[in-house]
């Protein structure tokens, strides 16, 4: 595929990734297994293995399937906030993994460390420009910026806020963007903006290869935008990181159960760190019956607001093929506007 003007453009993640597109599959829960991993990098792109809390012992199956089935460098997710995220790391020091992905949290220097130790390199998400040179002053090779339009546990800045705040200020390693992406147009415009490439989740859970559950997708066929909403947080003592998903009775029993939690609180019947916990494996639980099972009612339906831009389960090669076809046209448009 041709692809003269965006060579011109994504270099550095190029460079970076060590794949042909910097095109990157997030790391969905129950969704990003071994197959959806090597249907992107098969088609050129970089995935990434999601381990969310995933047992340590599925977990090293997992990896272990990545490094002998994957040709082309791949990386893993780690959820900071995860009870099996020690496990995990462990695991993966004496793993054939080029790249290891911080999530759910901002993580401490000695993970990062620990990682880059083991000869592998780093990505943490980031929220602001402070955290970011946090982040940067810890030693993580390249870093994410996730806007709030994205699916799953999100922040609450939009990306084009992040974009001004840090991407724009240069924080000195490769930066990739994520949040409401899931056209070749806009892919085009965010590397003119100095992005080193970009990060869709929702656009890939419409392809063929993807396992989530016909059901699954279907639902996201039919839904718009502004049905991709997030969770409240009713009260400081309970901090809940934002889901971003579909509206259906899981999200109201997940609101149900925040207030129920927060009577127990004040009731003194559970403590802050278990109560936390019963909010994730809500979560964790909740996502598994809606990718796996098929429930969209009952089951947590996470989706990015790019869900109204993604309407048809498509091969991932003819996703692949739509991105940089109209990346590279786009880009096009643009050189004529200054010839």
């Amino acid at each position: 595929m041709k692809t003269e003007l965006l060579d011109k453009m994504w270099g550095e993640g190029r460079d970076f990734l060590g794949v042909r597109y910097p095109i990157l599959c997030g790391a969905m829960t129950w969704i990003s297994d071994f197959k959806l991993v090597k249907a992107v990098h098969d088609n050129g792109g970089f995935g990434i293995l999601a381990g969310g809390n995933m047992p340590p012992d599925l977990f090293e199956q997992e990896v272990d399937r990545c490094v002998a089935g994957l040709e082309h460098p791949f990386a893993v997710n780690l959820i900071t906030i995860a009870p099996n995220f020690k496990q995990h790391m462990e695991i993966l020091k004496s793993k054939d993994v080029p790249l290891v992905i911080f999530a759910g949290n901002f993580p401490h220097k000695k993970d990062v460390e620990a990682m880059k130790s083991a000869g592998k390199k780093t990505m943490s998400f980031a929220s602001t420009l402070s955290i970011a040179e946090q982040q940067v002053r810890f030693g993580v090779d390249a870093l994410m910026l996730e806007g709030s339009e994205a699916g799953g546990h999100v922040g609450h800045v939009s990306l084009t806020i992040l974009l001004q705040q840090v991407l724009f200020e240069r924080p000195g390693v490769p930066v990739f963007v994520a949040g409401g992406i899931a056209t070749g147009k806009m892919l085009a415009h965010l590397l003119l903006m100095g992005a080193a490439g970009v990060q869709m989740g929702t656009r890939f859970v419409m392809s063929e290869e993807c396992t989530a559950h016909p059901a699954f997708k279907a639902r996201f066929a039919k839904a718009r935008a502004r049905e991709a909403v997030t969770t409240p947080t009713y009260d400081r003592r309970l901090p809940v990181v934002p889901v971003r998903a579909l509206l259906n009775k899981s999200m109201t029993d997940f609101n149900a159960l925040q207030l129920e939690l927060i009577r127990e609180l004040n009731e003194g019947r559970i403590h802050r760190e278990a109560a936390q916990m019963r909010v994730e494996e809500f979560w964790v639980g909740g996502l598994r019956k809606a990718v796996q099972d098929g429930d969209v009612e009952a089951g947590s339906v996470m989706a990015g607001q790019s869900v109204g831009l993604a309407k048809k389960v498509m091969p991932m090669k003819d996703i692949f093929a739509e991105l940089v076809g109209e990346a590279e046209s786009e880009l096009g448009r643009v050189n004529d506007l200054f010839s």
